[in-house]
């Protein structure tokens, strides 16, 4: 798509709360979950879609009423206490008895208190589990770095635990005066190498997927959730072809492939590789790559969709052509609204997302509200994020959260003092480029509605006068 315009001018925000807000007034209910039972589960995976958003309805209805309420639970618990709070006068049991010993969990875990916060796969969304997705609960995540544990998960065949000891990384030509060295490296030759470490977003190109032709899914975790954002380390992909002799000039395309059941192929343009931005991982977040993430190798490709971070990468080969490898024939093509297909559309284009207040929650009072979200862009730097509280009408400038890094998550945020009226949450950003994240309406006019990959449209959720917060559609 070429460059949209805003559909609004933002007004520019230098104050840090709302003039007459009480920063200690506003309090916000996370969204439920687990909001299916096993039996609505095996429905669902018989094709009967229905029943995820009336079970989810359900769930939170459940959830209020279990807390007295809602809104008039959050008022008894707001009323002050004549006698004071016992868990500031009294002791506690945490305060006055001998906590756990030093390496009780020799490797750290959350918080018990945390257990909820989990990726989840969706119900329905695949028949079969070893050829699905898990989604990262975005709604729950400070910051840009997505914990390693809680990174989403996209797997064509399974995923795989490989002996480090056997990984071997090939790189050859598709013909031999492309590469004059063909090499086998072992993780030893590799690690061996000087590293370097860059924080890059990655996201699956159907992430937001089921909501092209309408809503399809209550929470910005089914929305929005196969995005995650780490530091990775490894070497340069550019580095071992020079040491294997390839000829850079020559050479337009390389082929990526991956050691596991599904031998996952993907073709990259010489260009980005030229670049130095991509890298061959082995290191995540300061530590050994997951096993569900690709341990002990993988392909990262900043700003570019998932599916071509090729995980157990174990060759490289380097041609003169397109490889037209089955995933990107076939699957990872964009179908246009004149039924024709677009192929090698890989670039993640400019997007964003409100993370909090968002789809599920529910605003227990009036008062004042930190409207958080993140933003990126696959061509470079995020540059600016608007807010709307009005579904578009009007706009206010963000306050980006550092750091700001190109192809890196972005965290923006804004004060809002909520009223108790509804309300019709949007952001809206902006690269480096000058790219704008289009509406729904402009990106339908373009793309139709019958697409699956790159849907970077504005999302939309609707605050309740209840506070309850729920997913829409803005064209």
């Amino acid at each position: 798509m070429s460059k949209l315009r805003p559909t609004g001018e933002a007004t520019p925000r230098t104050d840090p709360l709302v003039p007459g807000a009480d920063a200690l007034s506003g309090r916000l209910r996370r969204a439920p979950e687990n909001f299916l039972t096993p039996e609505e589960i095996g429905q669902v995976g018989k094709g009967r879609r229905d029943f995820l958003r009336a079970s989810f309805l359900a769930a939170a209805g459940a959830t209020a009423a279990a807390t007295l309420g809602g809104r008039t639970a959050a008022a008894a618990d707001a009323a002050p206490n004549p006698a004071g709070d016992p868990d500031i006068l009294k002791p506690t049991p945490w305060g006055s008895s001998l906590g756990q010993p030093v390496a009780a969990n020799p490797y750290g875990l959350p918080s018990k208190h945390e257990r909820g916060l989990v990726r989840r796969q969706s119900p329905g969304l695949t028949q079969v589990p070893a050829a699905s997705v898990s989604f990262a609960p975005l709604q729950g995540l400070f910051g840009i770095i997505t914990p390693s544990g809680l990174h989403f998960e996209r797997h064509h065949q399974g995923w795989q635990d490989i002996d480090p000891t056997r990984h071997r990384l090939m790189i050859n030509g598709s013909r031999p005066e492309f590469v004059k060295t063909p090499r086998v490296y072992t993780m030893d030759d590799i690690m061996r190498l000087p590293p370097v470490s860059r924080m890059h977003f990655i996201e699956c190109g159907a992430n937001t997927g089921m909501e092209w032709g309408n809503v399809a899914v209550p929470t910005v975790q089914y929305t929005h959730g196969m995005l995650s954002c780490s530091e990775f380390t490894g070497v340069p992909l550019r580095t071992l072809l020079e040491y294997c002799g390839a000829d850079l000039k020559a050479a337009k395309f390389i082929l990526a492939e991956g050691g596991d059941g599904s031998s996952m192929t993907r073709t990259i343009p010489i260009e980005l590789v030229m670049s130095g931005e991509v890298m061959v991982a082995y290191g995540q977040n300061g530590e050994m790559l997951r096993p569900e993430n690709g341990y002990p190798l993988r392909l990262v490709v900043p700003g570019v969709q998932g599916v071509s971070w090729v995980k157990w990468l174990r060759r490289i080969e380097v041609g003169d052509r397109p490889y037209a490898a089955k995933d990107e024939a076939v699957h990872y093509i964009d179908l246009m609204p004149d039924g024709q297909h677009r192929q090698y559309t890989s670039i993640q284009e400019c997007k964003s997302v409100i993370t909090s207040p968002s789809g599920g929650q529910q605003l227990l009072d009036k008062g004042f509200f930190t409207i958080s979200g993140l933003a990126w862009s696959g061509r470079g730097a995020i540059k600016r994020v608007d807010v709307s509280v009005d579904g578009g009408i009007n706009w206010t400038e963000a306050t980006l959260q550092t750091p700001v890094l190109s192809k890196c998550l972005t965290r923006f945020t804004l004060p809002w003092n909520w009223d108790g009226r509804p309300a019709l949450l949007q952001s809206r950003a902006m690269d480096e480029t000058g790219f704008v994240q289009p509406a729904y309406g402009q990106l339908r006019a373009v793309r139709g509605t019958r697409s699956i990959y790159h849907n970077n449209a504005i999302q939309t959720w609707q605050v309740a006068e209840s506070g309850d917060v729920n997913n829409v559609q803005i064209l």
